[in-house]
């Protein structure tokens, strides 16, 4: 056989496997993929309507979508591909990692498998299934392009491990599943960059799965937090090496919520935040990711900088 026969063989083949990889997705996970339409309250009294994606992840009708979907909405309905829809009631949402869970008025629905984020790898072959401007079923395929990534929030909060895709997405896509070649989901797309050609940003399913768990039994996504206001400031490298600080910034404490953790722990304005648990803190992210391993009600030891002298407070966490 000609080489340039084989070469077109082989390309044929590889060219069969990819597309037998995503089919076999779509159909294992599409019909799990819903539409979720949204009748937004407006702050004037004007309702306005939006459409996006969702993936069910029981039976029994709950489904997993973007906070930024639900958020303010007045009505939602969630419609299969089958073309039948249901109303819906928004179980909980969690500003803080963009994610909701609703629950459509229906049972014996499809599921998708959710999988494991943290074996991800950069360079592998990644599916996302949604309903861009209202396209229903609609499948980009891509690569997992980087990993770690970090984003904000709505609310402003750091969102760390995010997963970066070229795979294209739309207004739409978001809430939608984002799933690899075995059928399972490893994260929830959330973002794209508008400027930008070929970068697409999804939560990973490691955070979405901890999410759902607080709000399937709580109702919301219970947090530690302190009850301050701070802002971070430079140091001098004199005081940098006294102090034995790996950055050349502190955090400075500019407002205490009356009566709140921090307050009645006896931190003051002024204090300069130095580390929690005897681990550094430079900026409010630092804060933020250490509280996230903190369970409410905490007792948990403060490092302050005070009148040029370094010392340690207990404050109990509040529930945020």
């Amino acid at each position: 056989m000609p080489d340039s026969s084989k070469e077109l063989l082989n390309e044929s083949s590889l060219l069969d496997a990819y597309s037998q990889a995503v089919i076999g997705v779509v159909e294992k996970v599409g019909p799990a993929v819903v539409s979720i339409g949204v009748r937004q309250k407006g702050a004037n009294g004007h309702a306005g309507e939006g459409a996006a994606s969702g993936v069910i992840i029981a039976p029994d009708g709950y489904v997993l979508t973007n906070n930024h979907v639900v958020e303010n909405a007045g009505d939602v309905q969630v419609g299969l591909t089958d073309g039948s829809t249901f109303p819906a009631e928004v179980i909980g949402k969690d500003p803080a990692t963009d994610l909701a869970v609703v629950r459509a008025a229906t049972n014996g629905l499809p599921v998708a498998e959710l999988g494991d984020s943290d074996s991800l790898r950069v360079g592998q072959l990644v599916i996302a299934i949604g309903n861009p401007f209202g396209f229903q079923s609609t499948v980009s395929t891509g690569v997992i392009s980087a990993l770690g990534r970090a984003m904000r929030s709505p609310t402003g909060r750091l969102i760390e491990s995010i997963i970066q895709t070229d795979v294209p997405l739309n207004p739409g896509n978001s809430g939608g599943p984002l799933v690899d070649t075995r059928g399972r989901v490893i994260g929830v797309n959330t973002a794209i960059i508008r400027p930008a050609q070929g970068i697409s940003l999804a939560i990973p399913v490691k955070t979405a799965s901890w999410v759902i768990g607080e709000l399937l039994t709580r109702g919301k996504v219970r947090r530690a937090y302190l009850g301050l206001g701070a802002q971070v400031r430079p140091i001098r490298p004199s005081a940098q090496r006294r102090f034995e600080l790996p950055a050349p910034t502190v955090l400075e404490v500019v407002s205490l919520e009356k009566g709140g953790p921090a307050d009645k722990g006896g931190i003051k304005d002024g204090d300069f935040l130095l580390g929690l648990e005897g681990r550094s803190v430079g900026t409010v992210d630092d804060v933020h990711r250490l509280l996230t391993d903190v369970p409410a009600g905490s007792h948990i030891r403060i490092s302050i900088l005070r009148d040029n002298e370094r010392m340690e407070v207990e404050v109990v966490t509040g529930e945020l």
